[in-house]
C-alpha cells in the first residue's frame, strides 16, 4: 500500500515506522516543501520519500497529520478529494488546551469531510498519545485503536492496516457515532487498552 500524510510530525512519523517495515511505502509532505524532508526521510529508510501535498495526497490512502488549526490549509492545499480514503488522524485542540466541544453538534471529523468534499473519511490513529505505540518491534503490546466512518470498505482497508502492524483496531461505526466516541472530550479518548481488554494504567 501506498500512503500519503499531510504533515510529517511525530503522528506521521510513528504510523510510518509501523508500516515500512511490513513493505509498504509512504509519502510525507509539509507545508515547507520536500527537500525540508530529506533528513527525516533519510532516516526513515527504504520506502519513505517525499513529497508535495499534491503529491500525498495521490496515494492509495492520506493520513491528515497536522495540528487542528492547520486543518483547513492542509486540507484546501489538494484540489480534488472525491473517491481519495482520507484518514483523520487530528483532534479538535489548540495547542495544548482542547477546545470545549461538548458532545453535541458535528463531530471533528464530519467537519474535516466537509472540508475534503468526496473524501471517503475515517476517523483513526486520534484516540491514543503517540507516545503509547512508539515501540514498533514485533513483541510491542497490541494496543486498541478505534477507527470510525460512512464508507465501509475505505474503514475495512484501515483497519486491515491497523491490524497488519500488530495493533489493534475496533470499529465504532459511523463518523456521528464513533467518531463522537473517541474524538476529545468523548468517553473513549485518552484510554490505553491492549487486546483482551486490559486496562492499562
Amino acid at each position: 500500500m501506498r500512503i500519503g500524510f499531510l504533515g510529517a510530525g511525530v503522528v506521521a512519523q510513528t504510523i510510518a515506522r509501523h508500516v515500512l517495515p511490513l513493505g509498504h511505502q509512504v509519502v510525507l509532505s509539509n507545508t515547507r516543501g520536500p527537500e525540508s524532508l530529506t533528513s527525516l526521510v533519510a532516516e526513515l529508510g527504504p520506502g519513505a520519500g517525499a513529497g508535495t501535498p499534491e503529491q500525498a495526497a495521490e496515494q492509495d490512502v492520506v493520513v491528515l497529520a497536522v495540528g487542528w488549526p492547520h486543518v483547513q490549509a492542509a486540507l484546501s492545499s489538494v484540489p480534488d478529494w472525491s473517491g481519495r480514503i482520507l484518514v483523520d488522524a487530528t483532534n479538535r485542540i489548540a495547542g495544548d488546551a482542547p477546545i470545549a466541544l461538548g458532545l453535541s453538534g458535528r463531530t471533528s471529523s464530519e467537519i474535516v469531510a466537509d472540508l475534503a468534499p468526496g473524501a471517503r473519511v475515517v476517523k483513526a490513529f486520534n484516540s491514543v498519545p503517540m507516545s503509547w505505540i512508539s515501540d514498533v518491534s514485533p513483541d510491542k503490546p497490541r494496543t486498541v485503536l478505534f477507527v470510525s466512518g460512512d464508507d465501509g470498505d475505505a474503514k475495512g482497508r484501515v483497519a486491515e492496516l491497523i491490524d497488519e502492524t500488530g495493533l489493534v483496531s475496533v470499529d465504532l461505526g459511523s463518523l456521528a457515532a464513533g467518531g463522537r466516541l473517541q474524538q476529545v472530550g468523548g468517553p473513549l479518548a485518552g484510554i490505553n487498552l491492549t487486546f483482551g481488554g486490559r486496562l492499562v494504567p
